[in-house]
């Protein structure tokens, strides 16, 4: 049987066979620093990202994702939002005008050339305040245009691939507010931040209901980078799992699949991933690199698709090819056929060819791992 990875990526949710594992590591960040740094090994000089992976024999799984493409998800400002942005040598600042007052987030530039954030908008009960004001004036939209030219440059590499916005809570806990100031205003202006969370939710209004009524996208990811470091399991059944119930539940209603991201340590969570709403998991990572076994990870997820599995860290020379191949068989032979195999959750950047050799040894591998029964 042959078939296209984009083929053989939709055909796994739907619970179809396929001729052999699907093998779908992320390389796009190794990619962008050997580029940027001119460390590119001499058997994938001249390559493009999509090159590369051609090179390697392997799938895709998103196009916006150091591609140059844009995301398919815009937003939209009402007149009323003033957005002011200067920048100062490696600094960026960020302000949002509004009657509340105004929010002002500052950005430093790093070495390997990409923008993260120093000093976050909201860090009072006033700066909730504006936060709830600006999300009632912005909505989020589906641009179908930027989908289609992002499905066109994938190919036949695999689904085309994008996230939908953070949820409120991991919005405020990741984007927008350092976490200690979070929890402190959880406890001491709740009202405040419930606002906020509502004001952000009703903003991607829009976007589901455009997801939906567009039928282009097939596979969306809930890029929630979720990690038991964010929240505690009270406060992942209260300010989460209701909200991906009811917004992966439009999604699922209209035949989109989902999944979602967890990286880091996820060890208390174990109990709650058979309740979240998605039909897949993504990064998952067990030992050597994170807090949870395999088995562990087979115990919990019910017949939810895995995506990933194989910790990141053996495709470093600290492990030995011996060390990941075991750790392949035994994802594969743990989940497959509900399984997309990955890195959970990336090819280090700072590996060098060696990484980029295993992740080729593993594509010929998975090409030999024929159907097996579900």
């Amino acid at each position: 049987m042959r078939m296209s990875f984009r083929e053989m990526n939709l055909r796994v949710f739907q619970r179809q066979p396929v001729p052999h594992v699907l093998f779908q590591p992320r390389m796009e960040p190794w990619f962008d620093w050997h580029t940027q740094f001119g460390q590119m090994p001499e058997a994938f000089a001249g390559l493009d990202l999509r090159g590369l992976y051609d090179a390697c024999d392997c799938s895709m799984r998103t196009f916006q994702y150091y591609s140059g493409l844009q995301s398919p998800i815009v937003v939209e400002y009402e007149s009323e939002v003033a957005l002011i942005e200067q920048r100062d040598g490696d600094r960026l600042t960020r302000v949002y005008r509004t009657p509340c007052g105004d929010l002002v987030e500052t950005q430093h530039l790093t070495l390997d050339n990409a923008w993260r954030v120093t000093g976050f908008a909201v860090q009072n009960e006033d700066d909730l305040r504006a936060l709830a004001w600006l999300f009632r004036h912005m909505r989020y939209h589906f641009d179908s245009n930027l989908y289609q030219e992002g499905s066109l440059w994938i190919g036949d590499r695999g689904q085309p691939g994008f996230w939908v916005p953070k949820s409120p809570y991991q919005a405020l806990a990741q984007q927008w507010m350092r976490l200690s100031d979070l929890v402190y205003a959880l406890a001491d202006c709740p009202t405040q931040v419930h606002e906020a969370m509502d004001a952000i939710d009703s903003s991607y209004d829009a976007l589901y209901d455009e997801l939906i009524a567009g039928g282009l996208a097939r596979i969306v990811n809930f890029g929630e980078n979720l990690h038991d470091s964010l929240f505690s399991p009270a406060w992942f059944v209260r300010y989460l799992l209701p909200w991906y119930h009811r917004r992966a539940g439009q999604l699922r209603s209209a035949g989109i699949i989902t999944h979602v991201h967890l990286d880091g340590y996820f060890h208390s969570l174990l109990p709650l991933l058979g309740d979240l709403p998605f039909d897949g998991l993504e990064a998952l990572t067990p030992e050597p690199q994170g807090d949870v076994t395999l088995d562990e990870i087979r115990e919990y997820i019910g017949d939810k698709i895995l995506l990933d599995g194989i910790p990141a860290v053996l495709f470093t020379d600290t492990y030995s090819r011996e060390e990941l191949m075991a750790c392949a068989e035994r994802v594969v032979s743990l989940f497959h056929p509900n399984l997309v195999l990955g890195i959970s959750d990336e090819v280090p950047e700072g590996a060098g060819a060696e990484a980029i050799e295993r992740v080729r040894m593993l594509a010929r591998w998975a090409r030999s791992q024929g159907v097996k029964t579900r």
